[in-house]
């Protein structure tokens, strides 16, 4: 039982967990305006696993620690290749926010901006290309990637949806 929990204790650890944003946030109300703060933040164990999370709260502690349990559900897996790139181009959109990651070649590292090279590092990635189009919003831009992660999909998946062997398919 022991052994259990230190394991347990040893994969909650190698979570990293990243800021992209603290906004200070202002809600109108009878007495005049009421200060919070607005979290953005990315966990990602570096082995194709990333979530992003959102956290309000009157301090910016608490709005960090609620951004990391928002973030712990949200939690995706995302295939690597053995080169850690990603197997093929993909699309990625979220409000009007829209991104395109492609893979790129061993040794040319993470080419992206803003909160998409924070998502694409935690995510264990290492060589890739993206490019955002249409809003600059942090928390949009990080969930277009989350999107455009969570579509990819893998040769061998692939070759399974249409029901023919893995060789057939590179013909």
């Amino acid at each position: 039982m022991i052994k259990k929990k230190q394991i347990k204790n040893k994969e909650e650890n190698n979570w990293e967990e990243k800021v992209v944003q603290v906004k200070r946030v202002t809600k109108v109300v009878k007495g005049g305006k009421k200060l919070s703060f607005r979290a953005v933040l990315v966990i990602g164990n570096e082995k194709g696993q990333i979530g992003v999370g959102i956290g309000k709260a009157s301090d910016v502690i608490g709005a960090v620690k609620k951004g990391v349990s928002n973030a712990k559900k949200n939690i995706i897996n995302i295939p690597l290749t053995k080169y850690l790139s990603i197997p093929h181009p993909i699309y990625g959109v979220s409000g009007a926010a829209k991104i395109i990651l492609k893979p790129s070649a061993t040794g040319s590292g993470v080419i992206a901006g803003g909160s998409t090279r924070i998502v694409l590092e935690l995510a264990g990635i290492k060589n890739i290309l993206a490019k955002q189009l249409g809003s600059n919003n942090t928390l949009n831009n990080a969930r277009a990637t989350l999107n455009a992660l969570n579509n990819l999909r893998t040769f061998q998946q692939t070759a399974n949806d249409r029901n023919i062997t893995l060789e057939h398919l590179y013909q």
